[in-house]
């Protein structure tokens, strides 16, 4: 397998060219440059996607930078249709000229852009791509995750993100061609919706075929005419009725069923764009206080998951090791992650939808509380919910955490505010998964009450939510982490509770923890370890006033030493051991292959 695969995993066209490799790459710590031509000197090359702070890049300098500028050259003929060129992802900002001429800019450091750079190519197919990124690391009023504002990583806080960090690509198409596609699984009525925006020169003699598969068993193959640019539609499959039949068909974490589409724009006879996707039929809904899948409770087994590696930060190494993360999680028993402070690449999206792991997608926080921070989480939000919003394996949308960037949501109107706007913006951009206003505590809109509380003695965590009232006792009375759960006005109405964060135990096993890593407790040896991740899980696995639970974390993140794997993906205790805790199961004879990280049979 290639170190990158297509980066856009569910609008996939032959007809494409990575970026990714070596650019010329400079800072500008001055802010001198405004135009690529007055860039006087290249004093680096740069391995793109990797960000410069990374070992990857080539570069390795974690220091303060607010600008800096790319170039490559790359050849691609013109033809008698567009050229689009994409960026996956730059943090924060960036300007993009191509031969000369400005032909994006693009605010928001988690979120795709692309530019039609068609009129300025050149002839000969020889081209030259420039980018300005600029990227204040003290600016708090812009949505940065867990990236330190403080030159050194500190606390929960982890090395900066500059610049290019996900896949830079070339595609050509056609005059008009498929722009956007969404799928919407509605698994009541055994129905997929389809919706298809085209890009370019609309005519009227345009229609869309679409074409749905189980298998080798065609399920739909249906046309319709483009109106004003669209189609949108509800392809009805065929109900077979009873639940083992109807199994076949369904997507879940133990039956990851996917399927394949193909996609087809046409101009009178003519084919015009032609694309591959999939999709899934699945639903997540609130029943009362029990989240259901596919119309059933089911029990939600989450790892909080930063989503970096210590070689290459906020980029997956290669599509391999994000295809073994999805891999790891499900290993160690889980059935989803809790994507913390990080929209993640659509690459590792793809193989959670394939492979079946569960995600909840989360805005990453500004520390700030203005208008302008408000309407640059809002701003990118969006592009991130569009983005991701045909992927099965996404089940949840969480807006803040732990009321950051929103600190006063006790005493302030406005604060307050945000977090019910972003709620309601979220439910109205996507009506079929569960919004999350504010995770951790201090709930006001939300369709889960998520707690965080890292007390690691199982027996006061299993007093604590064994409660006979718990409206009375610990919505009143108790206080999970020093703060309210509800916000007065929003008393809890019988929504999923979930423990969103807990556990944190750190354990190094190379018995000389380093200098200044920590964890919420710690533990000093395998055995200390495992009792008391056994011990905790055995708990919240067993009180019934959750709904689920995602445990802190799944691996080690810099000076964080509570992951259950280090930083490399290496297990700090046998696979099964983890998976049998995580279950609440027994344990199952150890293989040697196991030890080794391998899967079991």
């Amino acid at each position: 397998m290639s170190q990158f695969e297509y980066p856009r995993p569910q609008l996939v066209r032959d007809n494409w060219i990575s970026l990714n490799g070596k650019w010329r790459f400079c800072f500008d710590d001055e802010m001198r440059f405004k135009l690529p031509g007055e860039v006087p000197e290249w004093t680096h090359e740069i391995e793109v996607p990797f960000a410069p702070e990374t070992k990857m890049s080539g570069i390795g300098d974690t220091g303060f930078h607010r600008v800096c500028w790319y170039e490559r050259e790359f050849t691609v003929l013109p033809n008698e249709g567009r050229t689009i060129l994409h960026f996956g992802a730059v943090d924060y900002s960036a300007r993009v000229w191509v031969n000369g001429y400005l032909v994006a800019e693009h605010e928001g450091g988690h979120t795709p852009f692309s530019a039609d750079i068609t009129s300025a190519m050149k002839a000969d197919g020889k081209q030259v791509v420039t980018v300005y990124v600029e990227d204040d690391p003290a600016d708090l009023a812009k949505p940065r995750g867990k990236q330190d504002w403080l030159l050194e990583p500190h606390s929960i806080w982890y090395p900066r993100t500059t610049g290019i960090w996900q896949t830079v690509w070339v595609e050509q198409v056609e005059k008009t061609f498929i722009q956007k596609l969404k799928w919407t699984p509605i698994f009541e009525t055994f129905e997929i919706g389809c919706e298809v925006f085209a890009g370019g020169e609309i005519r009227d003699d345009m229609f869309i075929e679409v074409k749905i598969w189980h298998g080798e068993h065609l399920l739909a193959d249906d046309h319709y005419k483009l109106l004003a640019g669209e189609a949108n539609r509800k392809i009805a499959l065929s109900d077979p009725g009873i639940d083992d039949s109807r199994n076949e068909l369904l997507w879940s974490p133990e039956r990851p069923t996917l399927l394949d589409a193909e996609v087809t724009l046409r101009c009178g006879d003519r084919v015009v764009d032609r694309i591959k996707s999939y999709t899934a039929l699945r639903s997540f809904a609130i029943n009362r206080d029990r989240l259901m899948l596919n119309g059933r409770p089911y029990q939600l087994r989450l790892v909080l998951d930063q989503g970096y590696w210590p070689e290459s930060f906020l980029t997956g190494p290669s599509d391999d090791h994000l295809k073994r993360d999805v891999e790891l999680a499900k290993l160690m028993g889980f059935n989803g992650v809790r994507k913390h402070q990080k929209i993640e690449d659509p690459r590792y999206l793809y193989w959670a939808d394939k492979l079946g792991l569960l995600v909840w997608e989360e805005m990453p926080s500004a520390y700030r509380f203005s208008p302008k921070a408000i309407t640059r989480m809002v701003r990118e939000w969006t592009e991130a919910i569009d983005r991701d919003y045909s992927h099965p394996c996404i089940i949840v949308w969480v807006a803040f955490n732990e009321s950051w960037g929103v600190p006063n949501l006790t005493l302030t109107q406005a604060h307050r505010n945000a977090v019910e706007a972003l709620y309601h913006l979220t439910r109205t951009l996507d009506a079929t998964r569960p919004v999350i206003g504010n995770d951790g505590w201090e709930a006001s809109a939300t369709d889960i009450l998520g707690i965080h509380d890292y007390d690691c003695d199982p027996e006061k965590v299993k007093a604590r939510y064994e409660v006979s009232d718990p409206v009375r006792t610990l919505f009143d009375q108790r206080r999970p982490g020093g703060r309210i759960l509800t916000l007065d006005g929003f008393p809890h109405r019988g929504q999923p509770i979930v423990l969103t964060e807990f556990g944190g135990i750190a354990y190094d096993t190379t018995g000389t923890p380093e200098e200044g890593t920590w964890g919420y407790s710690r533990s000093t040896t395998a055995d200390g370890f495992h009792n008391l991740y056994r011990g905790l899980l055995k708990v919240v696995n067993e009180t019934f006033m959750f709904s689920g639970f995602c445990y802190t974390q799944f691996a080690d993140t810099f000076q964080e030493a509570n992951g259950l794997l280090n930083a490399d993906r290496t297990p700090k205790l046998p696979f099964e051991m983890i998976s049998a805790a995580t279950r609440n199961a027994q344990v199952k004879p150890v293989k040697a292959e196991d030890e080794n990280g391998a899967d079991p049979a």
